[in-house]
């Protein structure tokens, strides 16, 4: 199948650099958020972007504004079910999700390949709800998304070779790589990231090092560009707290046991840099550590 139209669901800061992406390698982009100030912030986001990438001398002038026009916004889900594929980019909650393609599938063209941006959910689950589950596969997207190469295809029990042959196909057209990855909890990048990021809050929430300790030990002792608690408030600690439930709960093994201290941030609402707070407080001109 030839992939030429893309619906989004979810305008946030995966679903507008998906969109970001695709508009730059020639697709036709609708974008859909239940909010009109997350499309309108989104599409700023898209600019501002695109704008660093012409200043940096890897994009032209001319590929931006071809870009930027060729993304169109929706508030109603409906209005993307003529997309050739669609993603949907919203929270990392299955209930949210599968109530997103409910409402898609009346909508649909017979021949729409839907996929999910998960980062943990069973993608099998996921598809078995819906009428097309060999048109259904796991698409996850690296964030940032216009900087970071790997996508991960995750196909589920049902889905068939022609949908993971397009979507291939799909993610050479991005300039982008693929890596495929078997349908069990969290796949590959966060089966190994996540983890790690939660025994990094162990560490802290056990008085073994602080914040500033942890990240520089791990960025000076192991050569990461990031410490795991940056990296986790980049990423969302909600994000990550919910991979690790994931993991637990689809596994059952105690090595994936959320730490605690993590849940206990979560529940402050201090998720990160999102919300100005995480294991670093964002509010002032430089990132804070909170313990």
């Amino acid at each position: 199948m030839t992939i030429r139209t893309v619906g989004i669901v979810g305008a946030g800061q995966m679903g507008n650099g998906i969109a970001h992406v695709f508009a730059l390698a020639g697709y036709e982009v609708l974008l859909n958020d239940v909010s009109a100030d997350s499309l309108t912030k989104a599409l700023a986001t898209i600019d501002r972007n695109l704008e660093r990438q012409v200043q940096r001398g890897k994009v032209e002038a001319e590929a931006k504004a071809a870009a930027l026009g060729r993304i169109r916004t929706t508030l109603q889900l409906p209005d993307l079910g003529q997309s050739d594929l669609i993603i949907e980019a919203a929270t990392e909650k299955e209930t949210v999700k599968q109530q997103i393609f409910d409402a898609l599938l009346p909508h649909l063209k017979p021949e729409t390949i839907l996929t999910s941006n998960t980062s943990s959910i069973s993608i099998t689950r996921l598809a078995s709800r819906t009428d097309r589950p060999e048109k259904f596969m796991g698409f996850h997207f690296m964030n940032p998304v216009p900087v970071m190469q790997l996508v991960e295809l995750i196909r589920g029990i049902a889905t068939d070779q022609p949908t993971y042959a397009t979507l291939h196909e799909v993610v050479k057209t991005l300039g982008k790589t693929a890596a495929s990855a078997e349908d069990f909890p969290a796949f590959i990048v966060n089966r190994i990231l996540i983890p790690m990021i939660n025994e990094a809050v162990y560490t802290l929430y056990e008085g073994v090092g602080s914040v500033k300790s942890i990240d520089e030990s791990m960025k000076l002792g192991a050569n990461h560009p990031m410490g795991p608690l940056e990296l986790a408030d980049f990423i969302g600690l909600d994000t990550c707290l919910a991979i690790m439930n994931v993991l637990y709960d689809g596994l059952a093994d105690t090595k994936y046991r959320p730490c605690p201290l993590l849940t206990k941030y979560v529940e402050a609402g201090w998720l990160g840099r999102k919300s100005g707070r995480g294991f670093y407080d964002y509010r002032g001109e430089t990132p804070v550590p909170t313990r």
